[in-house]
């Protein structure tokens, strides 16, 4: 039996209310976990942090991103390109262990 175009629209409004909550939860959520490890106060480009937060992204989904090529982040022990793109700005200790 089809449904009629009116119904479908009715679910379509209703999944994407349904996902514009859920990406404000996983926002929210991410926001908290970084101003609690100290990212809200680090001066950085928009586009390095999300380049940074890609390559944290591919670690936890078990794509080995460029974790042997890194530059000037030889205290780090997440081996993740965030450690590089935050280094310019400050320290914060255990960040990619969130």
């Amino acid at each position: 039996m089809k449904k009629p175009s009116s119904k479908i629209r009715e679910e379509i409004a209703k999944l994407q209310e349904q996902l514009k909550h859920a990406e404000t939860r996983e926002a929210e959520r991410i926001g908290r976990i970084a101003l609690r490890a100290g990212l809200g106060e680090i001066e950085i480009e928009e586009t390095e942090f999300q380049a940074a937060f890609e390559e944290l992204a591919k670690r936890f989904r078990g794509g080995k991103s460029s974790t042997s090529g890194r530059k000037g982040a030889g205290d780090s022990s997440t081996g993740s390109g965030q450690t590089e793109a935050l280094a310019s700005g400050s320290t914060s200790g255990g960040v990619g262990e969130a």
